[in-house]
Order: structure tokens, then sequence, then C-alpha cells
């Protein structure tokens, strides 16, 4: 496997790195083992200080990191520079909020006596990571985790290496110890073949397609090894009525071309009441048809290049395929001509089961939008998807839409708002989406040792 850096809105290449050898993968994982030996011995102030200087570090160095991901990636300038404030706000809640998260729980046993369970740390933490946001979905692993007193091996996407080493030299600079956080350069078939396999490792956490969730999952399932997973997602963007429609437009374009479609949790099929519907289509459209791709290190732009030309031709086969067979393109549906990997805002609707695009998940500026009858009908249309990972209902009838949000397979559910991220909310899925949560206090436990200590009754 290769990494490297190649800017998608030129063509041009970045920079190149080869992988490790299977010698110098093997010296990482035993670094990693031997850092924990230390690390989860480290006071917890201590390490929740450290966290602290992190967060700080990565908004003292914000305009270099977001530009490392437009420029890797091809992530607009602006909403890179928003990635890098949530990574520190992620570092930062963990940090002011040890405390209480690490906080043993105790109560009263059913045996007689006192209960307490504690976490603590397993061991050494595998994390396979996307391109698609390069920092905050390894916050997401390494700022529970290294609170908790477990150690990191990352392996990144092959197209963000640069991003990968920026993250590395700002744990060792905020003051961890070395071998706390190690970046892997590593293979496919060296993870599976020498890291998973090493008694180190407690566990996988693994962002990405479905296919290489379960190909992880297999391997770790066979080492005992326990994974979170967060995979896919064709999140719903559900409306019930006509209340705030020229907004509620403006939330649906944004959901769907924002990081120019590439977004598990992006608003990717727009499900309309009957009622509403052809407003709805008629404005989203021509929304859809203003957005014009361009450069993504400028300012204000809301749609950049996809990730590579590869990424861009699964997208336009999915398109292409849907109209084949009877789909109607509302919007875009073309590539732009030139060595960057553009596409339109792209809008399909009257997509069936025939087609591609009614259940994989298009990662990339397209929207296909579904006519509902009525509640019962959205929500069966919502939930007739192989994935389950967010959704986002609006409406005017807050009673209205907490039914349907209550009806939807799903692990999150956001009412008249876009899919949104929190440290402190559980970030997670059902069904294809995957396994397991991060953030809050529920990404603390995923890799946590739930230790009981049972205390007798006193004599007497």
């Amino acid at each position: 496997m290769a990494y490297q850096a190649l800017d998608p809105a030129t063509g041009e290449i970045v920079a190149d790195f080869s992988t490790l050898t299977d010698a110098e993968v093997g010296a990482a994982v035993a670094r990693s083992a031997h850092a924990y030996t230390t690390w989860r011995a480290a006071p917890v102030a201590e390490r929740a200080q450290l966290l602290e200087t992190l967060a700080s570090l990565y908004e003292r160095d914000r305009e270099e990191l977001a530009r490392i991901a437009t420029n890797e990636m091809g992530k607009p300038l602006d909403q890179a520079l928003g990635e890098i404030s949530i990574v520190a706000d992620i570092y930062r809640y963990y940090a002011r909020h040890a405390d209480e998260l690490l906080a043993p729980e105790t109560f009263t046993s059913s045996l007689g006596g006192q209960a307490e369970v504690s976490l603590q740390p397993n061991g050494t933490v595998l994390g396979i990571m996307p391109w698609n946001y390069p920092y905050y979905q390894v916050a997401r692993l390494v700022a529970p985790n290294v609170l908790l007193g477990n150690t990191i091996l990352l392996k990144h996407a092959g197209n963000v290496p640069l991003a990968a080493l920026a993250q590395e030299r700002l744990m060792l600079e905020a003051g961890f110890p070395a071998d706390v956080y190690i970046n892997l350069f590593a293979t496919s078939g060296q993870i599976a073949e020498i890291v998973i396999p090493h008694s180190a490792i407690c566990g996988v956490s693994l962002t990405g397609s479905e296919r290489a969730g379960s190909a992880v999952a297999q391997v770790a399932g066979q080492h005992l090894k326990k994974v979170v997973l967060e995979l896919g997602g064709s999140d719903a963007f559900i409306v019930l009525d006509d209340h705030n429609l020229d907004w509620v437009v403006e939330q649906a374009v944004n959901g769907r071309v924002r990081n120019a479609g590439q977004a598990c949790t992006a608003a990717k099929r727009m499900i309309v009441l009957d009622d509403v519907y052809d407003r709805f289509v008629e404005k989203f459209s021509a929304a859809l048809r203003s957005v014009v791709p361009t450069d993504p290190t400028e300012r204000n732009v809301l749609l950049g290049p996809l990730s590579s030309h590869q990424a861009l031709n699964e997208v336009m086969e999915l398109v292409e395929d849907a109209v084949d067979k009877g789909a109607t393109l509302l919007a875009g549906g073309q590539r732009i001509p030139g060595p960057g990997a553009f596409m339109e805002a792209t809008a399909l609707s009257e997509v069936t089961e025939r087609m591609r695009a009614y259940r994989e998940e298009i990662f990339g500026p397209v929207a296909v939008v579904h006519r509902a009858a009525n509640l019962s009908d959205a929500i069966r249309i919502a939930n007739d998807s192989p994935f389950g990972l967010g959704g986002q209902v609006f409406s005017a009838d807050i009673a209205a839409a907490r039914y349907v949000a209550e009806k939807l397979d799903t692990g999150m559910v956001f009412i008249n708002s876009l899919s949104d991220t929190a440290p402190d909310l559980p970030f997670g899925g059902t069904k294809l989406s995957g396994v397991g949560r991060e953030l809050g206090k529920w990404g603390l436990e995923e890799f946590a040792n739930k230790k009981l200590i049972h205390m007798p009754e006193a004599e007497g």
C-alpha cells in the first residue's frame, strides 16, 4: 500500500512515503506495549493536562493543519478549519471532565455489601482511520483512550500521510511520552498478520467502508479482540411540512455537498411528504444548480473536489446507472473537465430498487429525492436501507418530528438540525453502519476494563 498525498484539485503529488518493513511494524507494536506499562500508571491529572496542552496546540496550528487536509484530500479550507476546532474541543472535553468520566460507580449489591465498578485501561488500541475527516476521526479514538491509560497504534489512510505525521508530532510536542501514540505507515497485510494478532492489542477501532470493517472484524474475531466499527451511512433528511422551507432547503444543500458529500453522516436521501414535495424539489434543484465547484484553497467555498479520480468515477457510475434505468436527473450529473476530481452538485428522483443508488451509499455530492405519501411512508422509506447511522427530521410540529425520530432504525437523529457532533454526544450507528460508540462517556468505555470490586457488609 502506498502512502502518497496527491492534491485532488490539481492532480499534483504533494508527498510520498514508503511503508514500513515487517520488522519495523513488529518493533512499533513492541514499543507501544512497553509504553503501556508505564502510561497506565500515570496520574489521571497528568494525562488530562497533556490533553489540555494538545488542544491548545491544535488551536495554535489550526491554519497549517487545515491546509494539509485541503491539499491532501480536497476539503474546502473553511470546512477544514472547522474540523480542527472540533478536534480541539474533543481533546479539551476529556481533559476537563476526566475526574467525572473516570469516577467509579458504587452501589449496594443484591448479594449484600457494596459494589464498585471502575474503568481501567486494557492495553494498546489499534486505530484504522479514513481520509475524509483526517483529524476528527483520530481524535474520537485517541482522546478517551489516552485519558484512560491505553496506548495507540494509528494506521491512517494512504492518501493523508502528512496529516498522519502532523498528529504524531503534536502528541510528542504536547509532552506525551514516546510511543504512547505511534503512527504506522503499514500495509493491510501487516495489520492483519502482525499487529492484530499481537497479545498487546486489546482492540481495534476502524472507521471506513463496510467491506473494510468486515475484513478487520473477521481477523479480530479470530484473535478474540474487541472491535468498534464506524462504517457507512445513507442518512435520511425528512421534510414533513413547508415551515421555513427556504431555510430547510439551504440545510439540505449544505448537508449534501459539504466535504464534497464525503461524510458518513451526510444527508444523502431527501424524503419529502407529498404536500410539500414539488415546492421542495423546485427550490432544492435550483439551489444545487447554483453551487459552483471550485478551488478548495479559497475562502467561502461550499463544494471542492472529491478526494480522488477513483472516488469521482465510483460516484459517476452510480449516477449513470440510475439515469440509464429511468431515474430523473434534477440537477447536475456531470464531471467537470480538467485535472481535478470535480463534479457538479447533483440530485436524482424516481430512484427505484432496480438502481444501485437506492441502496448503496453515495460518497459524493449526489442527493436522492423520494416522495412520501404520509408519515408512515416516510418512515418506511427511511428504514428501507441497509445502513442505520443517523438521520434528520424537519418540521414545525415537534411532536410529529419526535414520533418519526423514534421510529427510525438509526443510532442518531437530529430534529430541525443537520447531523452534528460534539464531544459529549455518542457517535455511532446500527445495521451495516457498524457497532460500538465513540465520544462522551460511551467512547471511554469501549476499550476499558470495567472492573468490579465487591465488598461484603461490615461484620456486626
